[in-house]
């Protein structure tokens, strides 16, 4: 089994700043990719930012300069600081992991509960 644990969602000021964690555990041969989506009412889910096992970091242009995605593979957690918060960054965010669960497994996509973010104007 795997299991991801999000933290650090709330509520929070136009212009101000929140960080998210995601950590994963459980069973597997390696992490691929670890990242973190959102998903506003009414619209569909969306990447915001993720990293891939060789350091690649690919972000939303509507975050770019504002967000900033790091990750720490000693404890398989992937971090979101997320600055200069704008309305339009409300949203379910939801972390996400690619990984083999064996050495001649498939990828697969994991998923955390989701997290609110709620920015006010």
């Amino acid at each position: 089994q795997v299991q991801l644990v999000e933290s650090g969602g709330g509520l929070v000021q136009a212009g101000g700043s929140l960080r998210l964690s995601c950590a994963a555990s459980g069973t597997f041969f390696a992490i691929n990719a670890m990242g973190w989506y959102r998903q506003a009412p009414g619209k569909q889910r969306e990447l915001v930012a993720a990293v891939t096992s060789g350091g690649r970091t690919d972000y939303a242009d509507s975050v770019k300069g504002r967000f900033a995605l790091s990750r720490d593979n000693a404890k398989n957690t992937v971090y979101l600081q997320m600055n200069s918060l704008k309305p339009d960054d409300t949203a379910v965010y939801y972390c996400n992991v690619r990984l083999r669960r064996g050495v001649s497994a498939r990828e697969s996509d994991y998923w955390g509960q989701g997290t609110q973010v709620t920015v006010s104007s």
